[in-house]
């Protein structure tokens, strides 16, 4: 018998998997939350993606951005939202419970910070603002981090999901401001369970807040030519905002972006 020579029987070529289970998982928004695990080491870099698969769809895999940096012990966090006619990330905000094991490979992207260059503007729309604070955190593990300006942006105020959490990281890293832009000044009528029983003390000052769209927020500051810019966000922000830089000067080859 004859082998089949388009049959690759090289194991080795076979992506490396690595293992870590759910330890908790906080439902902040009706679409959106924040799941925790700890498990194997993953070798990945802060702002890149993993493959993702969860036990309530065997076999499918999505790709997202941990929000942590690597850690050897393990520790990993994605944010997750649903997005329209995403079955399966409605099913992980929704269903993902403590103990749930997923599966994770594939590590890509060149999403990326200099931790020894120019001053660094990141860009972040939504659940866009993961892996930026996993290069936040990568960069705080130097001594001498680059001046670093975060625009975190929502439609409305209760979108600024992670508001308690910048605002501590940017009173513990004197190097890093935070500015929250969102599209209107006040929340929808519709109420929010999720958002109203995960209330919280500390978060952004109504007059913290600025009025406008990433991309003319961003715009209005002029040219970025001499920092590093990253932008990532769904895709009609992201298009739209470096379409804005670039109108206001900003360098092309200043500009890393990535839809989230």
């Amino acid at each position: 018998m004859t082998s089949d020579p388009r049959i690759s029987r090289d194991h080795s070529a076979r992506p490396e998997q690595w293992r870590a289970n759910v330890v908790e998982h906080h439902r902040l928004r009706h679409d959106l939350a924040v799941v925790r695990l700890i498990g194997e080491y993953v070798p990945f870099t802060a702002g890149q993606s993993v493959e993702v698969e969860v036990p309530q769809f065997p076999g499918m895999r999505r790709r997202f951005s941990p929000a942590l940096p690597p850690s050897l012990d393990g520790k990993l966090e994605f944010h997750i939202r649903t997005v329209a006619g995403g079955w399966c990330s409605a099913g992980i905000v929704a269903d993902t419970v403590a103990g749930d094991q997923w599966k994770l490979a594939a590590p890509q992207g060149m999403f990326s910070v200099d931790p020894d260059g120019d001053e660094v503007v990141m860009i972040a729309g939504g659940t866009g603002l993961a892996p930026l604070r996993s290069q936040i955190l990568e960069l705080a593990r130097h001594e001498y981090p680059p001046t670093t300006y975060l625009f975190f942006g929502g439609f409305s105020p209760r979108d600024l999901y992670a508001a308690d959490m910048l605002v501590l990281l940017a009173a513990d890293l004197p190097w890093l401001t935070v500015v929250p832009v969102v599209e209107r000044l006040d929340d929808p009528s519709w109420p929010d369970k999720w958002h109203e029983s995960h209330r919280v003390d500390i978060g952004f000052d109504e007059e913290d807040l600025i009025e406008g769209t990433l991309a003319e927020v961003v715009g209005s500051y002029g040219s970025f030519d001499r920092h590093q810019v990253l932008v990532c966000g769904s895709p009609a922000m992201t298009r739209s905002t470096v379409e804005r830089l670039l109108d206001a000067g900003t360098p092309a080859e200043r500009i890393q972006f990535e839809g989230a």
